[in-house]
């Protein structure tokens, strides 16, 4: 169990919530006109406020349409958009097993586009785009459904402890 905020770079704010969390505050999120990312759509709110509430484990994310999203530390690890957890192509997806109390450590940013985590497993590979995360907002209880029916389908389990030692592939 991490002790302490995570750790945060310049340009984010970090206020402690008593017994809730931490609010990474406001986040510049002006596109360079000149620097356009693939799969970021510009049709798609931009966030206004990232708060890590480590206690319940959970990410909300505000975006600027005036939507919020709750998304807890093991779905967005368990739906990292890393080649690890995805693949390089379709069937090539590996279940996630045991990640129950894992937790994000570190939140960067990545340009204006996007934010890293790094998890209390270690897992630092996934690039989360505003568009991705807004996406997994909307779709989280069809995501969370899903993969309890994969874990359910491979006999395997959310918590550490029961978890198999190697990552089960996607059928």
């Amino acid at each position: 169990m991490t002790t302490g905020a995570p750790s945060v770079p310049p340009g984010f704010k970090v206020f402690l919530l008593l017994a809730v969390g931490y609010d990474l505050g406001p986040i510049a999120t002006t596109p360079n006109p000149r620097f356009i990312m693939a799969g970021l759509s510009k049709d798609i709110p931009r966030p206004t406020e990232i708060k890590l509430h480590q206690n319940t484990r959970v990410l909300e994310i505000s975006f600027d349409d005036g939507k919020t999203f709750e998304l807890s530390c093991e779905l967005l690890r368990v739906y990292s958009p890393s080649a690890e957890v995805r693949g390089h192509g379709p069937g090539q997806e590996v279940l996630q097993v045991g990640k129950r109390d894992v937790t994000i450590n570190q939140i960067e940013p990545v340009g204006t586009y996007a934010v890293q985590f790094l998890f209390s497993d270690g897992h630092d590979t996934g690039i989360y785009s505003w568009d991705l995360l807004y996406d997994y907002g909307l779709r989280r209880d069809e995501m969370w459904s899903h993969y309890l029916k994969r874990l359910e389908e491979a006999g395997a389990s959310r918590d550490p402890a029961l978890a198999p030692a190697q990552p089960t592939r996607a059928r």
